[in-house]
């Protein structure tokens, strides 16, 4: 009996320092491990971040930013269907006095317009976004590269835009701008090694509107509908070509064309016929898409037809019946109605250009600049163009049925949109 109380003892006695010993030994054992590990991910985790911090990320590639700024989806999105927003803080793209290119002719505020919203409106796409215009981004799709508008003054109208837009970028020693007969030249040499051209061909084809001396609009314009080789020599090498043709084809019903040969001083009324303006503009446009197949590499250049670029010359068109043009116009048409309002834009010649961009085997990208300009009745030279070199008189100014230029429009202002959406083109699709 007393045997095993001593062994009861001793078991007591070891459970005993188990639990007052080794037990608090290996729990301060376990602490300390615990804490060790604890302080080594603290440490490890403590370098990464340090390590994140001072090292820097790795540099995209040129294909990676293009792939980030491909933001605009334009095979999904209509760029030219939306609205206008007034927009004071990007827009103007461009200040009139800070573009040293800029002619009298479209330069407004310079010629006393005393309004400035008509520059501040900013074409917002019902589908998506656009980016804002980056000069540089342009720039750098153009490196050694020619891009040429072919047309009419409205065209030239737009070249000039496209020049202020892109030139503040480049140094002053690196641009010149040169005149020709028949064409302007906007160089950047050195960085960019870029041409922006313009060619004057008012109906593409050649007639006796081409002359320097023939282009105010008075002489009654003649056309050979089969001849555009002589102009067409002068495209070949562009990069990238946009065309239009319109405003010389509205002021008849019909249009006179010369039966056989070329212009000559001989030339008598017996050498002209007369043709409907759209049998007329159908044959231009046929011969036009005629050599743009047995001449163009549409590997190397981008084919663009900008769309007619729209009168306002009846203030009735808008609700305004006291028999003006465009000349008291500051604001837009801002009831976008569903069809859009009708300002007298010919939509047969419109359908007619529609119809030879698609039946062509030349992918030409079509510029629906159209709707989106008829509601910009504000944006018009008016009073405040200066096409003979020199400003309207007072009395000009009281008769806006017969001075009032509601043709074309002031810089800066519309022309820059229709260079905005042509630029998402060119640097995103071409």
């Amino acid at each position: 009996m007393k045997q095993i109380d001593g062994r009861a003892r001793k078991g007591y006695l070891s459970l005993l320092y188990f639990a007052v010993v080794l037990l608090p030994v290996f729990l301060l054992g376990c602490y300390l491990y615990n804490e060790k590990q604890l302080r080594i991910g603290q440490f490890q985790e403590f370098k990464t971040h340090n390590m994140k911090e001072h090292i820097s990320p790795p540099q995209q590639s040129k294909e990676d930013k293009d792939k980030k700024t491909d933001l605009v989806p334009l095979d999904i999105c209509d760029v030219f269907t939306g609205k206008w927003v007034l927009d004071n803080v990007t827009h103007p793209l461009y200040k009139e006095d800070e573009c040293e290119f800029l002619s009298e002719w479209v330069a407004c505020t310079r010629n006393g317009r005393p309004d400035s919203k008509y520059q501040k409106w900013r074409w917002q796409p019902r589908d998506c976004s656009l980016p804002r215009f980056d000069g540089k981004v342009l720039l750098e799709k153009l490196r050694g590269k020619k891009l040429m508008f072919v047309g009419d003054s409205i065209h030239y109208n737009q070249w000039q835009s496209m020049v202020c837009m892109v030139q503040s970028v480049i140094p002053s020693g690196n641009k010149t701008l040169k005149h020709t007969a028949q064409m302007s030249i906007f160089k950047i040499k050195e960085e960019y090694n870029t041409t922006i051209a313009f060619y004057w061909a008012p109906f593409l084809v050649e007639s006796n509107a081409d002359p320097p001396d023939k282009r105010d609009g008075k002489t009654e314009p003649v056309i050979i509908p089969q001849s555009i080789s002589k102009h067409g020599e002068n495209w070949k090498d562009a990069d990238y070509l946009v065309f239009n043709t319109y405003i010389w084809w509205t002021r008849h019903s019909k249009i006179k064309t010369l039966k056989q040969g070329s212009f000559s001083k001989n030339d008598s009324k017996e050498d002209y016929e007369e043709t409907g303006i759209y049998i007329g503009y159908k044959q231009v446009l046929s011969t036009w898409t005629k050599w743009l197949e047995q001449n163009i590499n549409t590997n190397q250049t981008s084919i663009f037809f900008s769309s007619m670029s729209p009168t306002h010359i009846r203030s009735s068109d808008w609700g305004f019946n006291e028999g003006s043009k465009c000349e008291r116009e500051t604001e837009p048409i801002l009831n976008m109605s569903i069809p859009p309002i009708d300002v007298g834009t010919n939509r047969r010649l419109y359908e007619i250009a529609v119809d030879a961009t698609k039946s062509t085997t030349v992918p030409i990208r079509f510029l629906n600049i159209t709707t989106m300009s008829e509601y910009r009745k504000d944006g018009h030279t008016s009073f405040y163009g200066s096409r003979t070199g020199k400003l309207m008189t007072t009395e000009q100014r009281l008769d806006p049925r017969t001075f009032a230029d509601c043709y074309h429009w002031c810089l800066p202002g519309l022309p820059d949109t229709w260079n905005e959406l042509l630029s998402l083109y060119i640097i995103y699709k071409s």
